[in-house]
């Protein structure tokens, strides 16, 4: 299966980003926890719900009806009035996060996007724990759950993460269409709204399945093209790709959580190593380079310290950065128990700008005695080395080419996320 699709959703995105807020100003009430809803006016009591909770949901209270219906369902219902600043905000917060896992992301509105999973498929044992580990970390760093639906097509990919929520990955591949989706109401098929499921009740068709299994003609004939897109989506036929548009990137990087904790510097070399090739790869291949390097250290006491660097000429060769962040970690370890590394660059240009030589790139134990042509030539070489490295790994795997010294590392601590 060549294309895999993610397609990543906030678990009522307004509700969980003002719930956070509040929170953070010290409030002690978890919105999420209670029912409540955003939306309207407090004192007005008018306009729609835009986002409930869960406890709000068992009262029956769905997103997009009056508020005036809700408060019938649910007297003591909390009204909490929207924050477009907040949500903008978040979800800048939320795509800044997901990039660092893929560059090709396209965004659909201000809580959702596609991911497209081939560029980091080599990093991760499967899509699937691929999704789980991207919704842990939105989780456990900005504080609000993700459902994530995996497919090889955009729309049965937007289907999945619509199942059951919250916090959860489900795959929907095309075929698994027959068990998970044609069972479901018409209702619930992406684009299917209120006029158009009338309309399909009124010719018997009450499933998906039933749509998928329908005369595409006579479905069209009263729906015209907007019911031959339902029948396609109805029977998983979408070939849109994920339409990326390329930011400027603030910063690329990696980090691992050893699977043991590291007690020695050769074990955390090894791994910084590891962590300099992707990195420096990822830089590569956006054509950027970097201006600052910084080292990460989570401790097994869970602390958390980092250190950075800026670099007098931008870099993207594996050898620099691996040097500088050995150098940070040196600086910074005070011997304790190491359970996570990382490595991120910041301060990204084209690597098409022109560049002022140097002595100053590394620090000072790393810097040669003079710009002899023998050390100007050695950078080229290894310039050349790892655009051949490059080469090598994007036709045969990431494995295709392994440094002996991370033959032994690699089978215990892979990269578990982007950052």
């Amino acid at each position: 299966m060549d294309k895999i699709i993610f397609h990543i959703d906030v678990n009522s995105a307004y509700l969980s980003w003002s719930a956070l807020q509040k929170l953070h100003k010290g409030s002690d009430i978890d919105l999420r926890a209670i029912p409540a809803i955003i939306g309207g006016d407090m004192a007005k009591r008018h306009g729609v719900v835009l986002a409930k909770s869960i406890p709000a949901k068992a009262y029956g209270i769905v997103t997009g009806e009056p508020i005036v219906n809700a408060m019938r369902k649910c007297p003591n219902l909390t009204l909490e009035p929207p924050d477009h600043h907040l949500y903008h905000r978040k979800s800048q917060e939320l795509m800044t996060l997901l990039s660092d896992f893929s560059p090709d992301i396209e965004q659909v509105s201000v809580d959702e996007c596609y991911m497209d999973y081939a560029p980091i498929r080599n990093h991760y044992s499967s899509p699937e724990d691929a999704a789980c580990i991207i919704k842990n970390r939105v989780r456990d760093q900005l504080g609000f759950t993700v459902n994530i639906g995996i497919s090889d097509r955009k729309v049965l990919a937007k289907m999945a993460s619509d199942f059951r929520k919250p916090d959860l990955v489900h795959t929907l591949y095309s075929y698994e269409i027959k068990d998970k989706m044609w069972p479901l109401p018409v209702s619930t098929l992406f684009m299917c709204g209120h006029s158009s499921v009338e309309t399909l009740h009124k010719l018997e068709i009450l499933t998906i399945g039933d749509l998928a299994c329908a005369d595409r003609s006579i479905v069209e004939a009263h729906l015209k093209s907007h019911g031959a897109l339902l029948w396609e989506y109805a029977n998983g036929i979408d070939n849109s790709e994920v339409m990326t548009v390329q930011a400027d990137a603030k910063g690329i990087g990696n980090s691992t959580t050893l699977s043991q904790d590291a007690t020695d510097k050769e074990t955390v070399y090894r791994v910084l190593l590891s962590l300099a090739e992707s990195v420096s790869h990822r830089l590569r291949a956006q054509n950027q380079t970097a201006g600052m390097i910084s080292t990460e250290i989570k401790y097994n006491t869970f602390k958390k310290v980092s250190h950075q660097m800026t670099l007098y000429t931008p870099t993207n060769q594996t050898d620099l950065i691996y040097q500088t962040a050995c150098a940070l970690f040196d600086e910074i370890w005070d011997e304790t128990p190491v359970r996570l590394l990382g490595i991120r660059s910041s301060k990204l240009v084209a690597d098409t700008e022109p560049v002022q030589l140097s002595l100053f790139d590394l620090p000072q134990t790393m810097q040669p005695a003079a710009p002899t042509a023998r050390t100007l030539s050695s950078s080229r070489k290894k310039e050349r080395l790892d655009a051949a490295l490059d080469s090598i790994r994007k036709r045969y795997g990431d494995d295709a080419v392994v440094r002996g010294s991370l033959i032994a590392a690699r089978k215990s601590d892979k990269p578990t996320h982007k950052d």
